[in-house]
């Protein structure tokens, strides 16, 4: 038996009950009459075929339209929109036509001229015979520009940048702003270019061939750039190759080569452009040697310092307005060199930062940098202009380099630039390192703080450079503390030094011109260096106080007297500096001295004369004298009648007058705590004219 369910048959299906008050949907029926389309009426059926007519005749005469346009209709409106973007007037004297019926739309314009600004004169900046463009379609409906071809016939560009910085190719309206970024480009061509530059500033003179195909010769290859000039006189040669400008990819980066020969310096950079026509970034190894660092100016507008030959390598990033070096190395000189470098274009001067240290620094490297020359020996890295001058200035004696220093580089750029030295090597005086931030804003230069360490004691202060006017005006302020007389004259006599003891000092001039010996030569100021003790030996003080025959006596023997306090004070105007006190009182003589030093002629004309502080029977009091260069002075005994011997103690306290006020200049409490302050108590009880005064301020100009 089975046992399916019993089916319910429709008709007994139990009746679906609607909640009391619910209304039933009423349904209706359509007719087989009301499913059929209206039935156009004879008025309406003809209304239907003229509007169908009438589009297709529209469409039919749009098409012939294209067809016959003549597109130089376009001219006019399309030259005001092109000056109005780049601020220039912009001709167009060719015919225009586009194929507007593809995918790939295309347009040619031919003949086209832009405009020199009106400080340029008349001409024009830039020709092209033909410019030729495709676009994708789609993507322009959106908005976004996806150029196909991009063929540029015959370019003709004159750049032009005068002596005030203005370029005819700024089209900016006095902002700065972001390099060029173009849309994607899939084949860029450009056909037989010529371009040429004239930087008046920099002293440039450039012509070169641009060509960028897709077949050059037999070989595939791309973007090249080839030009011949001069830079100040010397030959220039420059080479950029890029890769081949076929199916660019955006996110692709795209190579380049260049190779740049100004004179004797040569720059190689090996790079590419991350993303393709986005030229406010990309990077490059770069590697440039020459015979000095600021022949790189016209190529940088950096006001780098002159230096002896170098090589040097980094890797240069450009972020928009902001060029890094990372990994910067190489040599100057005989100096090592490393750090970071970055350049801000973004204000009205490029601002320079850089962090910089060399383990191992050659002093003489630094001559150089104030228009001086480095040493020329065996050994010694120079240019041969270099080895000129530094042979000029030996054979005339000279120790401040008169080579005028170029202010309107200076003018030029803002900095601020740390520099350590770490060891120092081939120095006048013993330094064993130095550090110093260099700070350029506007014109002003200032080296502050300065710091030289010597073994014992340290030079430090600050030096300013005002290029601001026509005649720049210099400014020095140097302290010498804790430091010893044999580390700053490191004299032997007989094996062993025959002076030592503590050494201070200050040195303060304001000078102006545009080399570093103009600047000396008028300078006014102060120079004043005290020794606070020590000893010296027996026998060099009797030859101090010519005192012959006791002097000899004591040649062989190793007895030391006490150096009770030793002043020399001299006070500079227009570049000559007045010996005003010099004073040593040692244990049996006391030695003075006067005379100048002139910083113009770079000559010293100074007199010391010693007393005796006990009667002697045989003795010969002579003055001496040093004469001659201040690089090479001769040292001598002046003929002249005897000197009458007492009263030292009375003409010591004369001399000492001024004591009060030279010693505070050094170090407010020097005149307290050194051995001079006891000197100068002793000459007032031996009733001696001294008086305790204030410290003579600068009467240079401030």
């Amino acid at each position: 038996m089975s046992e399916n369910p019993v089916q319910t048959p429709p008709s007994r299906r139990p009746l679906r009950r609607d909640p009391p008050g619910a209304r039933r949907p009423v349904r209706q029926r359509l007719s087989v009459a009301q499913l059929k389309p209206p039935t156009l009426t004879p008025p309406q059926k003809k209304a239907l075929g003229w509007t169908g007519a009438v589009l297709i005749a529209v469409a039919v005469g749009i098409a012939i339209l294209i067809a016959i346009w003549d597109w130089n209709w376009f001219r006019e409106p399309l030259e005001r929109a092109a000056s109005a973007r780049l601020n220039r007037q912009v001709t167009i004297s060719g015919d225009l036509n586009a194929d507007v019926w593809s995918w790939q739309p295309t347009a040619t314009v031919n003949r086209i001229a832009i405009a020199n600004p009106a400080w340029a004169g008349q001409g024009t900046l830039g020709t092209i015979d033909r410019l030729r463009v495709r676009v994708r379609l789609v993507p322009l409906l959106w908005g976004k520009a996806d150029i196909r071809v991009l063929a540029v016939e015959r370019p003709n560009f004159k750049l032009l940048a005068d002596a005030k910085g203005r370029r005819n190719w700024d089209f900016s309206d006095g902002r700065k702003k972001t390099p060029m970024n173009l849309p994607p480009i899939q084949h860029f061509l450009i056909d037989e270019g010529r371009l040429s530059y004239l930087d008046a500033q920099r002293d440039v003179r450039f012509e070169g061939t641009i060509d960028a195909r897709e077949q050059l010769g037999s070989a595939t290859r791309g973007f090249q750039l080839h030009g011949r000039g001069t830079i100040n006189g010397a030959p220039f040669r420059a080479e950029v190759v890029g890769g081949p400008l076929l199916n660019i990819e955006r996110d692709k980066p795209y190579p380049f080569n260049a190779e740049i020969r100004a004179g004797r310096t040569l720059v190689t950079a090996k790079g590419a452009v991350p993303k393709p026509f986005d030229l406010a970034r990309f990077y490059m190894d770069a590697t440039a040697r020459g015979p000095d660092l600021a022949e790189l100016f016209p190529l940088t507008g950096l006001a780098l310092p002159n230096t002896p030959p170098y090589s040097v390598r980094g890797r240069v990033v450009r972020e928009a307005l902001m060029w890094r070096v990372d990994g910067f190395g190489g040599r100057i000189g005989d100096s090592d060199i490393a750090g970071k470098i970055s350049v801000d274009t973004a204000g009205a001067r490029p601002f320079l930062r850089a962090d910089l240290t060399s383990r191992s620094l050659d002093f003489d490297d630094l001559g150089s940098v104030f228009g001086g020359a480095p040493k020329a020996g065996p050994g010694e890295t120079a240019s041969a202009e270099q080895a000129v001058a530094g042979r000029k200035m030996a054979a005339r004696q000279r120790m401040f380099p008169d080579t005028p220093l170029d202010m309107t580089r200076i003018r030029a750029m803002d900095a601020d630039v740390t520099f350590k030295a770490l060891s120092i090597r081939d120095t006048p005086i013993k330094l064993s390192s130095a550090e110093a931030r260099v700070r350029l804003e506007d014109g002003l230069l200032r080296a502050r703080p300065l710091r030289l360490d010597l073994p014992h004691g340290r030079v430090e202060g600050f030096v300013t450079l005002d290029a601001r006017k026509a005649e720049a005006r210099t400014e020095l302020d140097l302290r010498l503390s804790n430091s010893r007389i044999e580390t700053i004259i490191p004299l032997q006599f007989q094996g062993s030094p025959p002076v030592t003891g503590p050494l201070v000092g200050r040195a303060r001039l304001v000078g102006s011109g545009n080399s570093v010996h103009a600047a000396f030569a008028g300078a006014d100021g102060a120079v004043t260096v005290v020794a606070t003790g020590g000893e010296i030996r027996k026998a060099l003080a009797e030859l101090l106080g010519v005192n012959v025959i006791k002097g000899l006596g004591l040649l062989n023997k190793q007895d030391m007297t006490p150096i009770r306090c030793g002043v020399a004070n001299f006070d500079t105007r227009n570049g000559v500096m007045h010996a005003n006190s010099i004073v040593l009182d040692t244990g049996p003589v006391v030695v003075r001295g006067k005379g100048v030093v002139n910083l113009g002629t770079e000559r010293i004309d100074l007199t010391f004369r010693g007393q005796d502080k006990r009667f002697r029977l045989v003795r010969v009091l002579l003055p001496i004298t040093a004469k001659g260069p201040i690089m090479a002075p001769k040292v001598g005994v002046q003929p002249g009648s005897a000197v009458a011997q007492g009263g030292a103690a009375l003409a010591l306290g004369t001399l000492l007058t001024p004591l009060a006020a030279i010693l505070p200049f050094v170090d407010p409490g020097l005149a307290k705590n050194a051995d001079c302050a006891a000197l100068v108590a002793e000459a007032r009880a031996d009733g001696a004219p001294v008086r305790s005064v204030a410290a003579k301020p600068l009467t240079g100009k401030r």
